[in-house]
């Protein structure tokens, strides 16, 4: 949890690099690709040394937001000493990651992941089984797993550079024309990540409030939202990728089309989701846990587990938009006036007649509509300012 709190807010990385480099290939430029592709990949490496380097208070930082039991705080310590040494490399995977996926390909980012993942299960078993290596054993293999991620997505970066060079010289890197857009993209994707992940936080922490009940029902409601966004996901870095070419060459009639496709996938994949949690979702609770307290609360639930598709699809499929646009600011506003009225909503003692989790839920839900009908209010003018 520690260590994907820190990392889910570097997750700019990925995101700017895609929009930048999908411009950059757009207009033509081999060196505006090769600059994307510097700046992201050193900007991740001194960010991951610089996480390494202060290890010891983000690691007393941490501890103190999530306070665990005297029990696990040894483990804790423990498996964080080693994972934070893959800093750099998980990183560096992301800069890569958001690099091919705006070079149009997202073949080899899942490679990537995919090669991860087995090699993590992989050395894992072994030196804990085999090896006899116990606890540490598991943070060694993911720690060498993503190591090894590196490497695959290094060697598919140059794959995929078409005869390009992969880099550029550190010293247009440092003082290129583009430098300023690279740091203000960068800066409002981590703000808004800032502005998720305290919504994010905020609803672990408020159901906790409410007992273990309702933490636990929250925790299996969430998977369907989770389960919902992996699908969103890969229709987003569509989005980021063809509308940030297609914005980058100027081409008004192909980002529209692009646009437009990928909501009418976005808006099918929604509907087909609606209608798999209504008829589904008592299996696939009872899947996910088999308390029958939990169970019997998460059906009070039900209404926003089915409200999960047509209510949050706009946000995720225009973000990915804005993001292959590079219109970040926006972004920034939509998810701080959204992340506001959350808070409003769930602090505020508002009678809505609902119990607490219940309006919990409910600012969320709102929480998630405000963000995708303020992105798709601005869409038009966001078109205009990109001269479209």
């Amino acid at each position: 949890m520690m260590l994907n709190v820190v990392f889910w807010l570097f997750g700019f990385l990925r995101m700017g690099t895609t929009g930048l480099t999908a411009q950059a290939l757009g207009k033509g430029s081999g060196q505006g690709v090769a600059e994307a592709f510097t700046r992201s990949c050193l900007l991740a490496l001194i960010l991951g040394v610089l996480l390494i380097a202060l290890r010891e208070p983000l690691f007393s930082l941490l501890t103190m937001l999530i306070a665990p039991g005297p029990e696990v705080a040894p483990l804790a310590r423990r498996y964080f000493s080693i994972c934070i040494w893959e800093s750099p490399a998980t990183l560096l995977i992301m800069a890569v990651s958001g690099w091919l996926i705006g070079m149009q390909t997202t073949f080899w980012p899942m490679v990537t992941a995919i090669t991860v993942n087995v090699v993590n299960i992989a050395l894992s078993l072994t030196l804990v089984f085999a090896c006899g290596a116990g606890f540490a054993g598991v943070a060694t293999g993911t720690l060498a797993a993503n190591w090894a991620g590196v490497g695959v997505a290094l060697w598919a970066a140059t794959r995929c550079s078409r005869g390009r060079p992969l880099l550029c010289p550190l010293s247009t890197a440092l003082k290129g024309s583009e430098l300023g857009k690279f740091f203000s993209v960068n800066s409002d994707l981590f703000l808004r990540s800032a502005c998720i992940m305290a919504v994010t936080l905020a609803m672990t922490a408020f159901g906790s409030r409410l007992g273990t009940l309702a933490l636990a029902a929250n925790a299996v409601v969430m998977q369907f939202f989770h389960f919902f966004s992996f699908f969103m996901d890969g229709l987003a870095f569509t989005g980021e990728a063809l509308v940030g070419r297609f914005a980058g060459a100027r081409d008004r009639a192909m980002t529209g089309l692009a646009v437009r496709r990928t909501m009418l996938w976005s808006g099918g994949v929604a509907v087909t989701f609606f209608i798999i949690y209504l008829a589904a979702w008592r299996p696939v609770t009872d899947m996910l846990t088999d308390l029958p307290d939990v169970r019997a609360t998460v059906a009070g639930l039900r209404v926003w587990i089915m409200a999960i598709p047509p209510v949050t699809v706009a946000a995720f499929i225009f973000d990915g938009f804005y993001i292959g646009a590079t219109a970040t600011r926006r972004m920034l506003l939509a998810a701080a006036v959204a992340a506001t009225a959350f808070f409003a909503i769930s602090c505020s003692g508002l009678d809505t007649g609902l119990n607490p989790n219940m309006q919990l839920w409910l600012s969320f839900m709102v929480y998630l509509a405000l963000r995708g009908a303020l992105l798709g209010a601005l869409w038009p003018s966001t078109m205009r300012r990109l001269r479209l």
